[in-house]
């Protein structure tokens, strides 16, 4: 199963790189020509910058908050469970749900944030506005996925070590978050971390359906440009090429970030 469906695919697609393929995988032989090209693409190199942007936006600000609401929930006594039901349902939705919400949500004539905020901003069309528009959609979408991770890794933590605390002096403020949740709490967020940096290297379907990549380009990614020459430009072989460009970024992104994390594990 392992051969079939992920091995020979991978394969296939490292073939088909290095062919000027339509859609259907027929073509001939043209070598290196369509790593050449994707080296002299400015729309390629154009769309990796806004995905580095888009993770720039995304990762770190989701990783904080779920940690920040995974602290306010486990200080709740009544309600509990209603609060996180409440957080993590976003995450359930298909994200063709929640686009069509955001969508009217962010609508410039009458849409509720524009009403509450009394402005006229065209979120979504706005070529300033609209990637960070996409990535709040996504973190208000996700962080209740983290947030029930660092609920997990709060409640692991031995209460004796607060109790220890308290009796050293210390109170319950940021020496205590510093100096005994966030160690003990760090293998929890680097596991969010990467997976966090995982997902937003594959942004697509937030995207596609909020902006389609508009306006101008703006906020086209990695993964929508393959798709759009994929399937709507049918060159199977050069969509072929960005696609083993973007799995060897993520691959080097994932052992430089474990590397990375297994250092501060150890520290």
């Amino acid at each position: 199963m392992y051969i079939i469906f992920l091995i020979y695919p991978t394969l296939r697609v490292l073939t088909l790189s290095f062919t000027d393929s339509d859609i259907a995988g027929v073509g001939k032989f043209v070598g290196i020509k369509n790593y050449i090209q994707l080296v002299k693409d400015p729309l390629f190199w154009a769309s990796l910058v806004h995905t580095l942007y888009f993770m720039l936006l995304c990762v770190i600000p989701n990783t904080a908050l779920g940690l920040i609401f995974a602290m306010l929930l486990i200080r709740l006594h009544k309600a509990r469970g209603l609060a996180q039901a409440l957080f993590f349902l976003p995450y359930i939705l298909p994200v063709s749900v929640v686009t069509v919400i955001w969508i009217w949500m962010f609508d410039s004539s009458y849409g509720v944030v524009n009403f509450l905020l009394h402005t006229k901003i065209q979120w979504i069309q706005d070529a300033t506005w609209a990637m960070p528009t996409v990535a709040f959609v996504t973190i208000w979408w996700t962080v209740g996925f983290n947030m029930l991770l660092f609920i997990a890794g709060l409640e692991a933590i031995p209460k004796e070590y607060y109790e220890a605390a308290a009796l050293d002096g210390a109170n319950a403020g940021f020496k205590v978050f510093r100096y005994i949740t966030w160690p003990l709490v760090w293998p929890v967020t680097s596991l969010v971390l990467i997976l966090q940096i995982l997902a937003q290297w594959q942004i697509f379907n937030q995207v596609y359906l909020l902006t389609n990549g508009g306006p101008a380009n703006k906020t086209l990614v990695v993964l929508q440009y393959m798709y759009v020459q994929g399937f709507q430009n049918g060159r199977g072989g050069y969509a072929a090429t960005i696609s083993i460009a973007l799995f060897v970024l993520i691959l080097v992104t994932s052992v430089f970030q474990v590397k990375f994390l297994r250092v501060r594990n150890d520290q």
